[in-house]
């Protein structure tokens, strides 16, 4: 009964481990905001810049995970190309790395757990600062950082009574295989790391197992080898479903991995020794030929044993960045070849939402943006069917035009739909004032583009029930319509521009203005040529019932688009 407590013990420790570190990427996230993100996409110009952002944003984070969410994040919205990408990543790869030198340091040379309950209770009080979503993000970086290490602390000492070469036996047959031995323990570390979808909780065993007794530590650099690998593989698991972008990238992180993984194995014995080295240069045991029990100095080769597994994993990943640092073209175009772009019509589905909400409301929210512009896009599309239409020189020319026009209202109502179910998703959990606003005016932005969409339809209808009549519209009539659709054209650029401005602050909507203020004057001049025409006994009043309707619909498409502008003014207060 006693082990099967210590067992359970155990798997709470190191859940407690991983929501503290969540926790602390979470806040961390939330804390550092857009500005984290405008400093990723701006430092990206060269290879090196790529990989200093990628080890910055990482370690400030304290989430690969999350870098590559926003890399990704950035490779759909077109502000880093899938080169730049990969050079993030590669950083990304290094900046992970401080977590394993953060537990060595701290959760082996200090009882971190002491001073993990007053930093619990100082974080909860911030956290109490409903007015202050900086204090509350702060509160809860500073939970989670307590949380991580009362996890770790509990890990360290649960599986000291539960992983000892006693207990553990069974492995040692599996320790004398040579070069098996190798493959046995990288399969493990790639297991572990898949399971506990973590690196950092796979960092954590292996330090426990090395600094027992219980694997040698070649063994233990076998499995940071598979943990390498077995990010990886985490990774594209969570691209499975999602777009192109997100499985080129993703399979770019397994390509540089296992390749490095690839390079080291065929020299391990030689890699071992560099790791060797450098750790006895400050004055520590070899690793390799550590021997714990060694009483007397057991102390300096359970330093040398954590600090050469922290070095084996940050060298791997220093040294392998440095060789294809130089190849990231060529990787790009590798991972284009396994996952080509193709060639099928993409406006029936969602391109940058591919599962439920992100880490944080605030890259969600990214992505629901990107949506947005997306259903801008199509909205677009339709103005091009309405001058069409209008132009149409017969019936079964305007009926498959007017079919498009059906086909796209239902597919902006489809689009609209899920994206507002995305965002009712996002809204459940905990979002900060500035992300609850920024909701509000991504429902209104969506609600209008539906509108439109609405509207394309309706022209659509009203063209078609004059031509059911027999009446066509003369030549200045097709002409004023199309002076009208080119107004509305020059209106959406500014919609369209506005929407993709690269932070979601804006401070004035003028190019909107302006164009909504065209549209309404030629409107007026249109309505007041109408109503002089009626006195007209040669004008067709029925025909300029028609006409003046789609004038008016077409004016309230103006509205929609300028309204969508204005809610990039509502996130601006935001």
């Amino acid at each position: 009964m006693q082990v099967f407590l210590q067992i359970l013990t155990l798997l709470g420790s190191v859940t407690l481990f991983l929501f503290g570190l969540s926790l602390l990427s979470g806040g961390l996230q939330k804390v550092a905001g857009d500005g984290l993100r405008s400093f990723l996409a701006s430092m990206t110009s060269n290879p090196f810049k790529q990989i200093i952002t990628g080890i910055g944003v990482t370690a400030v984070i304290q989430s690969s995970t999350a870098t590559t969410i926003m890399v990704v994040s950035f490779v759909n919205a077109g502000l880093l190309v899938l080169g730049q990408a990969i050079g993030v990543i590669m950083g990304a790869h290094i900046g992970t790395t401080v977590t394993s030198w953060i537990m060595a340091v701290f959760g082996f040379s200090f009882n971190m757990a002491d001073f993990a309950y007053p930093l619990i209770f100082f974080g909860f009080i911030l956290m109490q600062f409903k007015k202050s979503q900086t204090k509350k993000d702060i509160g809860e970086i500073i939970i989670g950082f307590a949380l991580f290490f009362v996890g770790f602390a509990n890990l360290r000492a649960t599986a000291q009574l539960l992983i000892t070469p006693e207990s553990l036996g069974f492995l040692h047959s599996w320790t004398q295989l040579g070069a098996g031995s190798i493959a046995i323990f990288l399969l493990i570390g790639i297991i572990l790391t898949v399971c506990f979808q973590s690196s950092a909780a796979t960092m954590a065993i292996i330090m426990i197992l090395v600094t027992t007794g219980v694997i040698p530590f070649r063994l233990a650099a076998a499995m940071i080898l598979g943990e390498n690998i077995g990010t990886t593989i985490a990774a594209n698991i969570a691209a499975a479903v999602g777009n192109t972008a997100a499985k080129r990238t993703a399979i770019s992180h397994t390509v540089i991995n296992t390749f490095g993984v690839l390079w080291v194995l065929c020299i391990f014995p030689l890699f071992l020794k560099l790791v060797g080295s450098i750790v006895t240069m400050f004055g520590l045991p070899d690793p390799n030929t550590a021997d714990l029990t060694d009483t007397a100095n057991a102390s300096a080769i359970t330093t040398s044993l954590l600090y050469s597994v922290c070095t084996m994993h940050t060298l791997f990943n220093i040294v392998n960045t440095l060789l294809l640092v130089w190849f990231i073209p060529q990787i790009a175009k590798l991972v284009t070849w396994i996952f080509p772009t193709k060639e099928e019509d993409t406006i029936y589905k969602l391109k940058y939402i591919s599962g439920g909400p992100l880490s944080t409301a605030e890259l969600s929210l990214e992505e629901a943006q990107q949506e947005i512009i997306h259903l801008g896009e199509i909205c677009w599309r339709e103005v091009g069917f309405i001058r069409s239409a209008i132009q149409a020189k017969d019936q079964e020319e305007f009926s498959k035009i007017n079919e498009k026009l059906v086909k796209y209202e239902e597919i902006t109502d489809k689009v609209e739909y899920e994206i507002a179910s995305y965002l009712g998703e996002v809204s459940k959990g905990e979002i900060s004032d500035n992300s609850a606003k920024r909701i509000k005016a991504m429902y209104r932005a969506i609600g209008e583009l539906e509108s439109i969409g609405d509207s394309g339809e309706a022209i659509g209808r009203m063209i078609g029930r004059a031509h059911g009549r027999g009446k066509w519209f003369d030549e200045d009539m097709s002409g004023n319509l199309s002076r009208m659709v080119d107004l509305l054209d020059e209106a959406f650029k500014a919609m369209m521009d506005n929407l993709k401005h690269p932070q979601p602050f804006i401070k004035e909507i003028s190019n909107s203005e302006l164009a909504e203020d065209n549209i309404n004057a030629y409107r007026n001049l249109l309505r007041e040529e109408h109503i002089d025409n009626c006195e007209n006994p040669d004008y067709n009043y029925l025909v300029g019932v028609f006409y003046i309707d789609i004038v008016q619909e077409l004016e309230k498409m103006g509205d929609f688009i300028i309204n969508i502008s204005q809610s990039q003014l509502e996130k601006a207060a935001a």
